[in-house]
């Protein structure tokens, strides 16, 4: 096999949950092959060196394989060889988002309590809009 198409490979190597969605992620430019941009028609051959950005982390790969079918995990992991400079920068944005403060804890009011609604339909229930007043 000489190559294989960019979206199917990176199916294959399980990046992504299906083709369509690799699909996807190469039209808006995350996937870069040899620091081009790519079509997800490309085809990917054996030392290519792959860009991927997922989220706030982008993974540089060396392709070392090449499946047209999705196989287990452990064999999908050989597709590919993940550069010591890209292992280091997410794990150290992984320790980074550890340390960052909870979204949750910024929400200062949540959903209202039982307590909260009835207080909130007895003053909807006496107060009065613009509407309810009598057209002169």
């Amino acid at each position: 096999m000489d190559g294989v198409r960019l979206d199917k490979w990176l199916w294959a190597a399980r990046f992504y949950k299906t083709r369509s969605l690799a699909m996807e992620e190469v039209d808006k430019g995350r996937v870069r092959i040899n620091d081009q941009p790519a079509k997800p028609s490309r085809e990917v051959r054996i030392g290519d060196r792959l860009s991927i950005q997922q989220g706030p982390t982008t993974r540089i790969l060396i392709v070392r394989g090449l499946s047209k079918v999705r196989g287990p995990a452990a064999v999908a992991q050989q597709l590919y060889e993940e550069t010591p400079d890209s292992v280091r920068a997410r794990e150290e944005a992984a320790r980074l988002r550890r340390y960052l403060a909870d979204p949750a804890h910024a929400i200062e009011q949540g959903r209202p309590t039982k307590r909260d609604r009835r207080k909130l339909a007895d003053w909807q229930r006496w107060s009065v809009s613009l509407d309810d007043l009598p057209k002169r």
